[in-house]
């Protein structure tokens, strides 16, 4: 595997040998502007395989996207390569229906050591949800960006993630009642430890988050890809673009629905990615917002 490779697939032509928070947000937005977070493969009769190498030949050699086990694997190696100080950490991510976290541990992030102050680093969430900087492991201070306003909050040794969001405007209205639009102005994310984490860790709930019918990946085909003011999704055969930002504290979120013919062709230019099988796209009944 090649560093180089991977610049080159993010764009990446800045400095390589400067460790500091500049670099590893440069690193950061490069990747989720050009690394969509997506789990097409599983609805193209494939799996998603969680060796560094498979995610590095997909998402490098294959200019795809992935999801967190992926992108935040290549993330990681990437970012160790350079010489960054960091940790594999795994997360439970909330399920707002339930109103409760998951009981197994489904996403994995990064944690990044520097000058003595710890980050979260995360290119695998997606959709509104996505951090675009580096989030600094303070407890109970809130951190503008740009989607929304992030917060840390830490008790007994376990970490949560929650945001602020923006109000949203939706001038489509057959899309008001969206099952994919969230509602919630405060929204909680997820959970996690600081313990080290493996990606042999992870090796079961890969297999269950593809195969299971409770799981949203089998329930959704999606796509997601951050841009310089806001965020693309397609979710089935429903497409949006989130602007944030719009007006004051105010998104702008459009819809559009595609005909089956139509994927191809978006997926090529609004996301760069070109499948080698037939997608299938699908939108369950799984709670999946953008």
């Amino acid at each position: 595997m090649d560093i180089e490779a991977y610049f080159k697939r993010i764009g990446y032509k800045n400095s390589r040998n400067t460790l500091d928070l500049e670099t590893l947000t440069d690193i950061l937005q490069h990747q989720i502007r050009t690394v969509p977070f997506e789990n097409l493969t599983m609805h193209c009769g494939g799996s998603m395989e969680l060796g560094l190498q498979a995610a590095f030949d997909q998402i490098v050699r294959k200019n795809r996207g992935g999801w967190c086990l992926q992108v935040n694997h290549l993330l990681y190696w990437a970012l160790t390569m350079m010489g960054f100080e960091t940790t594999m950490l795994g997360g439970y991510v909330y399920n707002s229906p339930a109103k409760k976290y998951s009981s197994a541990m489904i996403h994995l992030l990064v944690q990044v050591t520097l000058d003595g102050r710890s980050y979260i680093v995360d290119a695998g969430f997606g959709r509104s949800y996505q951090i675009w900087e580096p989030l600094e492991l303070i407890s109970g201070k809130d951190q503008p960006q740009v989607p929304c306003i992030f917060r840390l909050t830490e008790e007994n040794g376990i970490w949560y993630l929650d945001q602020i969001r923006r109000e949203q405007y939706i001038p489509h209205q057959e899309f008001l009642n969206s099952d994919l639009l969230e509602m919630e102005k405060y929204r909680k994310i997820y959970s996690f430890t600081l313990e080290p984490r493996t990606i042999e860790d992870f090796e079961s709930i890969s297999t269950y988050l593809q195969t299971s019918p409770a799981s949203v990946f089998t329930s959704k085909s999606f796509c997601s890809l951050q841009t310089p003011e806001g965020v693309h999704c397609l979710v089935g055969w429903t497409l949006s673009y989130r602007r944030f930002s719009y007006k004051d504290n105010v998104d702008l979120v459009e819809f559009k629905t595609l005909k089956e013919e139509e994927i191809e062709e978006v997926l090529k230019t609004l996301f760069g990615v070109s499948l080698e099988r037939k997608l299938v796209p699908k939108h369950g009944d799984r709670f999946f917002t953008i």
